[in-house]
């Protein structure tokens, strides 16, 4: 039987929600990862050292014993430098949202020059920027309008490390390489699907997400920075659940839900494209070197032995639902 395994896989960007999703999900992902970057956009958004702490116990909560570090964020919000230097130690960044773009986003930035003075602060304190990156555009053409403002802080503020959540086009991609302190997270359903898939015939709700998956060549763009090693991207899942009732209905919300999946699928999509050697990076090497952690000793082993995605995980219907899958994680 073949086997491949994985040390430490982390997940760079992670919805964890709150409340009895929270116990649902929080396990799906504590178990196949050694470490998550845990998105701040609550209901009452994480935007205090007392929220964060309280979120923080939480997620610890609903782990139980499993080997796993939630690297929290502050939702983003003019700082004093008192309250920075109060919280630094407990955050990994602070996390950027346009205010209204995505699931509660509500309370986010909506003029970039009224930050200022906190983006001064993170840099000088070393705080990590992490953006959702979207204008209030045209839906397909919301991450390329961002990118002028990616690199009007990149430039702006060049001792600033920032991250480009979640990219979906080839222009994102290309951005990387023009400013030294830009990276970026892609997920596993930017990597596989199109807009096609979700609307080009019946409407599939649960592949429905913000940013919203792009054309071809933008999907092959991201597919060709993960599976050649790119040096400035890393796995950020972006997996964030919703109960049926939420997605299969009028208003259908925003969100694919991948933890559960996340390695076996990525094992075989970097197989298939024989890339196997650069999945270690993608999925943990790069993060370690960019946000400088060291996460948890944690070997995930996978075998090539075919298993069928449930259907649902309690009341949350996964990507590839379903589907069966050649490889799976002992103990999947």
């Amino acid at each position: 039987m073949t086997r491949f395994t994985l040390s430490s896989p982390l997940d760079m960007h992670l919805h964890l929600r709150e409340g009895d999703m929270l116990e649902l999900v929080a396990p799906l992902s504590a178990r196949p990862f050694a470490g998550a970057v845990v998105m701040p956009n609550l209901v009452e958004p994480v935007n205090s050292r007392d929220k964060l702490v309280r979120y923080r116990e939480a997620i610890y909560d609903a782990i139980g014993d499993e080997l796993f570090i939630p690297w929290m964020t502050l939702f983003f919000r003019n700082y004093s430098e008192a309250e920075l230097a109060e919280v630094k130690d407990d955050i990994i960044g602070v996390k950027l949202y346009p205010a209204g773009i995505t699931t509660n986003s509500e309370a986010g930035v909506s003029n970039l020059h009224d930050i200022e003075s906190t983006l001064t602060l993170m840099q000088e304190m070393h705080i990590p920027l992490l953006v959702h990156g979207e204008s209030s555009g045209f839906v397909l053409d919301r991450e390329k309008e961002f990118l002028e403002v990616y690199a009007q802080l990149a430039k702006a503020y060049p001792q600033l490390t920032i991250i480009m959540e979640h990219i979906t086009t080839r222009d994102a991609v290309e951005l990387l390489d023009q400013y030294e302190n830009l990276y970026a997270t892609i997920t596993l359903h930017h990597l596989l699907i199109t807009l096609n898939d979700v609307a080009g015939g019946l409407l599939a709700p649960h592949l429905f997400c913000k940013p919203i998956a792009k054309r071809p060549e933008d999907r092959d763009a991201l597919a060709q920075a993960a599976l050649s090693g790119h040096p400035k991207v890393m796995f950020g899942s972006d997996s964030a659940p919703h109960p049926v009732h939420k997605k299969e209905c009028s208003g259908c919300a925003a969100g694919v839900f991948t933890a559960p999946l996340a390695l076996p699928m990525l094992t075989g999509w970097f197989e298939q494209h024989g890339a196997l050697d650069n999945l270690q990076d993608f999925i943990s090497g790069n993060a370690q070197r960019i946000y400088k952690i060291t996460p948890p000793e944690k070997i995930i082993t996978l075998v090539k032995e075919p298993w069928q995605v449930p259907g649902k995980y309690g009341n949350v219907v996964p990507f590839a639902a379903g589907q069966e899958l050649p490889w799976r994680m002992i103990n999947q």
